[in-house]
């Protein structure tokens, strides 16, 4: 197995000054449980589920600990998840805000920043998304978000066009491509346009096929097959990765090339993915929660933008798929 590794190094702020009237200070190892009990209280809201989307969470953790702040210790984690249902992010945010939060990370997309910023004037949020956050309202700019709202994200709409281009590559017989999408992602437009775009350019037809949930998935490769579509790609969305094993197994069943935007996708059995590393993201998060925690203000805290896109091939899958990997084709990691 081979990778290239992108490591970011976050800045040191001053000692802790809890914001908020926060009642913990940071504790020694072994801190006692009445100690935890009065940690501050930081939130993590996700639009997918705790099921599948755990390494996230998990990503999150490794990051506010690299900061000095580790749960049951020094601070205490809220959850909330949506499962998949963009419309409950809303609620949600809110009852992390009436639960006392220090700050929110809001993870999976714009759709969660959205509720987090919404459901508070002062609570500071950072989150993680693929897209322009100034486009969506989140930040003033990058450098100098200029409100409560932080982050960080990568540009999802112009990485379309590329997977196209690499799934070409792979199995350049493909004709017509099925571009799995997520309409409730507000980035999904921007980035079918792109993809579109792309597969225009190489003489690749497209079919659409939107699915918000496991039943509209199922019946979207109904759709897919129907349409004599022979490669897929499942576009930037976290409910769409939430059900990766079912697209793997469905277009393991139906014997077509899948592509998507991250690495669990391939691991899952998905021919490749093209895209960020999604677990640097979330390491990220929680660094800029734990500077929050120490008296960071979001306002001065610049956007963190993913630099690095990292190809992953599934070796086992193209093997299964009877494809030669091309000469010069080179992956930043192969699973084998």
């Amino acid at each position: 197995m081979r990778r290239r590794h992108f490591i970011a190094v976050l800045g040191c702020v001053a000692a802790p000054s809890w914001p908020r009237g926060a009642r913990a200070q940071p504790g020694a190892p072994g801190a006692t449980a009445a100690q935890s009990s009065n940690a501050p209280i930081v939130g993590f809201l996700n639009s997918a589920s705790p099921a599948t989307y755990r390494f996230n969470a998990n990503s999150f953790r490794e990051g506010l600990a690299q900061a000095g702040f580790v749960e049951g210790r020094n601070v205490r984690i809220e959850e909330r998840w949506a499962n998949g249902d963009y419309q409950a992010l809303p609620v949600l945010a809110a009852e992390l805000v009436a639960k006392g939060v220090i700050a929110i990370a809001a993870t999976g997309d714009v759709a969660s920043a959205r509720a987090a910023k919404g459901a508070s004037a002062t609570v500071p949020v950072v989150f993680t998304i693929g897209g322009d956050p100034v486009r969506f309202g989140l930040v003033d700019g990058f450098n100098r978000p200029g409100g409560h709202v932080t982050g960080i994200t990568f540009v999802s709409t112009v990485l379309g066009a590329k997977r196209v281009q690499l799934l070409h590559d792979l199995v350049p017989n493909i004709t017509r491509i099925a571009l799995l999408m997520n309409p409730d992602n507000p980035n999904a437009a921007a980035e079918l346009a792109d993809t579109q775009a792309g597969a225009a350019k190489l003489g690749h037809q497209t079919v659409v096929l939107n699915a918000r949930s496991a039943a509209e998935i199922d019946s979207a490769f109904a759709e897919l097959m129907r349409a004599k579509a022979d490669a897929l790609i499942a576009g930037t969305d976290p409910v769409l990765l939430d059900r990766r094993e079912q697209i793997v197994t469905l277009a393991e069943r139906h014997a077509l090339p899948a592509a998507s935007f991250t690495r669990p996708f391939a691991a899952a059995g998905g021919l490749m993915s093209y895209g960020p590393n999604i677990a640097w993201m979330y390491r990220q998060a929680g660094g800029y929660i734990g500077q929050i925690l120490k008296g960071a203000k979001p306002a001065d805290m610049p956007v963190m933008q993913s630099t690095h896109f990292e190809l992953v091939l599934n070796l086992r899958t193209a093997r299964r798929l009877g494809l030669t990997i091309p000469r010069g084709f080179i992956a930043d990691e192969v699973i084998e």
